[in-house]
């Protein structure tokens, strides 16, 4: 039996620091070890709620090219809707769990129910919690402005980043031509997806305001 190994974390420090990304590799490699053959591994950075998977196309293209079955760890790193795990089934492409190597569809159905049920009543209990909390008058979001300013130092540095790849020719080229440029360069942005003209735009604004030195140097030239 052939196996596309399928693995998610849901933030790039998990993914850099094996967070749970070591465990479901193991699971993955000594299941398909024992009963037949691992033809592909794709780790996937995003969260369950996003739908959009750059990873888990590549991997659904591998298996359907060698026949192979989709190989996951446990259940809730694929998934926790309902919807999307039909999606997929839908698909023609045989999903294998390991904590579960012989559920039938429909028990996947089930299971993935009751794993949305319980992302509900854990999603409703916190905001009761929160509630409760502004009620009493506890300050929230204490951490939201240092959280704030580390995302921002990430973006100005991504953005700095992606200044040194853009095309000489850059500022007479249109965004979605430069969107072109770095695509074919297989730069992905930093959440990890292709580049459009709006995500093009955003990075040289960026660059502008927070004055890129790429950038001040290429527009005096």
């Amino acid at each position: 039996m052939k196996y596309v190994g399928y693995y998610r974390v849901s933030t790039k420090k998990q993914a850099r620091s094996g967070l749970g990304l070591e465990a479901q590799q193991q699971m993955v490699r000594e299941f398909a070890g024992c009963n037949g053959e691992l033809v592909g591994e794709f780790v996937e950075v995003e969260s369950g709620r996003n739908d959009r998977r750059i990873e888990l196309a590549k991997a659904m293209n591998i298996a359907k090219k060698t026949g192979a079955s989709l190989l996951i760890a446990r259940l809730d790193r694929f998934s926790r809707r309902v919807s999307f795990i039909s999606a997929m089934m839908e698909k023609g492409i045989r999903l294998v769990i390991v904590e579960m190597p012989n559920a039938t569809d429909f028990q996947l159905h089930i299971f993935a129910a009751l794993a949305q049920e319980e992302r509900r009543l854990i999603s409703e209990r916190t905001k009761a919690a929160l509630a409760q909390a502004r009620q009493r008058g506890t300050r929230l979001g204490r951490n939201g402005a240092v959280l704030g300013e580390e995302n921002r130092r990430r973006a100005h540095q991504f953005a700095n980043m992606i200044a040194n790849e853009l095309p000489p020719d850059w500022h007479d080229l249109s965004y979605s031509a430069v969107a072109r440029e770095l695509n074919a360069k297989k730069i992905l942005t930093v959440s990890g997806k292709r580049f459009h003209a709006q995500t093009v735009k955003a990075v040289l604004n960026r660059l502008k305001r927070e004055g890129g030195e790429r950038y001040r140097s290429q527009q005096a030239t």
